[in-house]
């Protein structure tokens, strides 16, 4: 596997920083993956996600979406901005990874997927309702009370875990809206499992305070496990043609 930074440009001109990973041996279906962190930022924790996704044959980008012009502080509240309105520039910077991805010479891709965690599963479902891409993978993110609101959305496979106060009902909820809109899914809510299930985070508040209500954020190696083995055979079946893999036009 290969990893190196890159600078991804966007249409203010700045160049966003993002990690770069592409594996050994590269998936027939030449797919790649947008991994989009929490609200943490670009940790450890995601470079380890991302280098699961590339051990299974995706070329993986990680964009740092809190790399805008301008202070950091500045940069965080744009951002949590745009994940609440919908709006922003999270998505210009979303969308130009994308178009990098699909650009980029050095491992060929032709169909992108977006995986997402707690702030990123919010920003993978918006951005999978209004963007080209085949699939998505979010994770106990928020999700629009209104299923049209992800009217155009791609196949979804994600998980939440039912203990999370705030978030524990929102993988219902977008099972709920998929079906309405009949879009194929894999969404699992986990019995006895809280927020962030998934990310294993090394730092004293998350190990130590992230288990405490309302979130209830731990990491849980069965949920996690489980839920990395359906999210590789979802994205096996749709980057080879066996589930309707193109997003129907937003209405």
């Amino acid at each position: 596997m290969i990893e190196q930074q890159v600078a991804i440009p966007l249409p203010s001109g700045h160049r966003m920083r993002a990690r770069w990973l592409k594996p050994e041996t590269v998936n027939p279906h030449r797919a790649g993956i947008i991994a989009i962190r929490d609200i943490f930022g670009y940790t450890d924790d995601i470079e380890r996600i991302g280098r699961r996704l590339a051990a299974n044959g995706y070329p993986v980008l990680v964009p740092d979406l809190y790399d805008l012009p301008g202070s950091k502080p500045l940069c965080v509240v744009k951002t949590l901005k745009a994940h609440e309105t919908g709006k922003g520039e999270a998505f210009e910077q979303l969308e130009a990874s994308r178009q990098w991805l699909l650009e980029q010479t050095e491992t060929p891709v032709t169909q992108v997927g977006v995986m997402g965690f707690c702030m990123g599963g919010r920003f993978a479902v918006l951005f999978a309702s209004r963007a080209p891409v085949q699939v998505v993978a979010p994770f106990y993110g928020g999700i629009p009370k209104n299923a049209d609101d992800l009217r155009g959305i791609c196949p979804a496979v994600g998980g939440w875990g039912r203990t999370d106060v705030i978030y524990g009902s929102h993988g219902d909820r977008l099972a709920s809206h998929l079906e309405i809109l009949g879009v194929p899914h894999d969404i699992k809510s986990y019995d006895n499992v809280g927020h962030s299930f998934m990310n294993n985070h090394q730092t004293f508040v998350f190990k130590k305070l992230g288990a405490l209500p309302p979130l209830r954020s731990r990491y849980d190696e069965a949920a996690a496990e489980d839920s990395w083995q359906r999210v590789l055979a979802f994205f096996d079946k749709v980057f080879s043609g066996a589930l309707q893999a193109t997003p129907t036009a937003a209405g």
